[in-house]
């Protein structure tokens, strides 16, 4: 593989741009200082070639061609007014400083607020240290937990088809407590956990904490 060649933004304001991430020979920089409003950002590389490193978003629409796996810079922006479009997975977004480290201080400044999901496919994507309510979550077969933390033993109280299991409170795998929202998408979470979407949508059924 050859070198990657850097496309950085940085300490500039951007408005009412499109801005195209697609070349596989580049690594993207979204970092500190940038701010960018009302720009459409195009996504088509995977998180390895995207750095999202304390920028904000307003009023932005991300259109992911390319589905975006396990991309946890989105903690350290600020999001407010922004859509996205396309599949993504693993994705965390909102304020969790605890995800970062004192070598990591951008971590500190994560925020989303007013940003509309319809148009996405979000699979595990879990939203931090926020206010669910100021967002709009996809819908079936999308499915957005609300409060999983303080609803944990409600949800945890039936048994769920397959061996899925709608929050973990215990062990090294739990959800950090400032999990304000989870949403999944029901065939990819079916056939992880040996279920189908239907005995998925029947257990769902029975909670409002759960949207879909």
């Amino acid at each position: 593989m050859g070198w990657l060649e850097n496309v950085i933004f940085k300490n500039q304001e951007i408005a009412n741009e499109r801005l195209e991430l697609t070349d596989k020979n580049s690594l993207y920089y979204l970092s500190t200082g940038l701010t960018l409003r009302h720009c459409t950002v195009v996504l088509k590389v995977p998180a390895s070639r995207l750095v999202i490193k304390q920028a904000t978003f307003i009023d932005c629409t991300f259109e992911v061609k390319q589905e975006l796996k396990n991309d946890q810079g989105w903690l350290s922006a600020s999001l407010k007014g922004c859509r996205f479009k396309g599949r993504l997975t693993g994705c965390d977004f909102g304020h969790w400083p605890e995800y970062g480290s004192d070598s990591a201080p951008w971590y500190q400044h994560g925020s989303i607020q007013d940003c509309d999901f319809t148009e996405a496919r979000l699979d595990g994507c879990r939203f931090m240290g926020c206010d669910p309510a100021t967002l709009r979550f996809p819908k079936w077969p999308c499915f957005t937990f609300l409060d999983p933390i303080g609803r944990s033993h409600e949800l945890n109280s039936i048994q769920w088809p397959g061996s899925f299991r709608p929050i973990v409170v215990d062990g090294p795998y739990r959800d950090p407590p400032s999990t304000m929202a989870v949403t999944c998408f029901a065939p990819t979470e079916a056939k992880r956990f040996d279920t189908t979407p239907e005995e998925l949508k029947a257990a769902i059924e029975r909670f409002d904490c759960i949207i879909y």
